[in-house]
């Protein structure tokens, strides 16, 4: 079904936006919230030479109603596994959570199967589309590393798409998976990676630039502490001993130094915003390692505590410990992966065999 207003036989990309994943929906709510471009001029296709995108996404569904009942949104995921959308793009919004730990019941799912009525899984939803997707794009950090529901002592095992499907995988056009963290994604970085598959899956632009950790290399490429308008006083050894101040807040558990990230640079909504511009600290919701290699939140990065803050000395320290940093942090926690055991360290609160029922 084409778009309102679209003429006959003109082009589209389908995009199937499964947010069956543990999430908050943050990334659909942040998608919202673009403006280069917006979600309106991608899916209307008002950006020359480009096709328009068929948004089958639970927030926005021009092709789906209620006069057709609930199960009408979810066909267009069994049409992609029938092989009757092409090309399509399939957007994971969510953590993957280890069904093969499950002994009853399931973690997440997505709509049910119309022959036995049982709900299908997330996992099982990456199972019969990602082989078929032209591209596969993990939206947020959850999708792309694990993120909040991926940390120790979690029951679920929880997961990044990349952890599930394996980091070497390709889609069928030989595309990486694609990896656009954020907790939330910041709203124009998903745009803009849509943009640039738009401009690959058309012949364009060459494959899409990513880094080791899968993300693209244009929007991740420098760190926090590169854009950010408090560095000059950084590197005067200036820094906030107490939150409100405009010095470098480097002191008060900004991990800005290490973290790839280009808010500072970009805002938030239009150019405005974003965390350390308004004054917040950086707690590395970009990387691989949140929230586990960055706890606790508050606190002075760990391996500066004590140093006092005087000249130059605590700016070579900070230096210091980004080159050190930078490899551990950009490293997800081991037990994000897949198997048949879990290994985040849960313990469960009612043991077999302790005497309560």
């Amino acid at each position: 079904m084409r778009a309102p207003g679209a003429r006959p036989g003109e082009a589209e990309v389908h995009v199937l936006w499964l947010n069956a994943g543990l999430s908050c929906d943050g990334e659909s709510v942040a998608l919202t919230a673009a403006t280069q471009p917006s979600v309106e001029e991608l899916a209307l296709g008002a950006l020359p030479g480009l096709p328009r995108l068929a948004l089958h996404w639970p927030l926005l569904d021009y092709a789906s109603g209620p006069q057709l009942g609930p199960d009408d949104f979810t066909e267009w995921f069994r049409r992609a596994e029938r092989g009757e959308l092409e090309p399509f793009v399939l957007v994971v919004e969510g953590s993957v959570p280890n069904e093969a730990i499950k002994e009853e019941g399931y973690w997440s799912g997505f709509g049910n199967d119309p022959e036995t009525g049982q709900p299908i899984t997330t996992s099982e939803w990456l199972d019969r589309l990602a082989p078929l997707a032209t591209a596969v794009v993990a939206a947020g950090t959850c999708a792309a590393y694990g993120g909040i529901h991926a940390m120790q002592g979690n029951p679920t095992g929880a997961m990044g798409v990349p952890d599930y499907l394996g980091h070497g995988w390709r889609s069928k056009a030989g595309v990486p998976i694609v990896c656009v963290p954020g907790c939330p994604v910041q709203p124009d970085n998903l745009s803009e990676t849509f943009v640039y598959l738009l401009y690959q899956l058309t012949g364009q632009a060459p494959m899409i630039p990513l880094d080791d950790n899968l993300r693209p290399a244009w929007l991740f490429g420098e760190t926090v502490h590169e854009g950010c308008h408090r560095a000059g006083y950084y590197e005067q050894g200036e820094f906030a001993a107490t939150h409100g101040s405009d010095r470098c807040l480097v002191k008060v558990g900004c991990w800005g130094p290490v973290v790839r990230c280009n808010v500072p640079k970009r805002g938030w909504i239009n150019g405005v915003g974003g965390c350390p511009n308004v004054g917040g600290i950086c707690i590395a919701c970009t990387m691989p390692g949140f929230p586990d290699r960055f706890m606790p939140f508050m606190d002075e990065p760990a391996g500066l505590q004590g140093t006092p803050p005087a000249g130059g000395l605590y700016g070579r320290l900070v230096r210091t410990l980004r080159g050190i940093a930078l490899h551990n942090v950009e490293e997800e926690p081991e037990w994000r992966r897949r198997g048949d055991e879990l290994t985040s360290g849960y313990e469960p609160a009612w043991r077999k065999g302790s005497g309560h029922g």
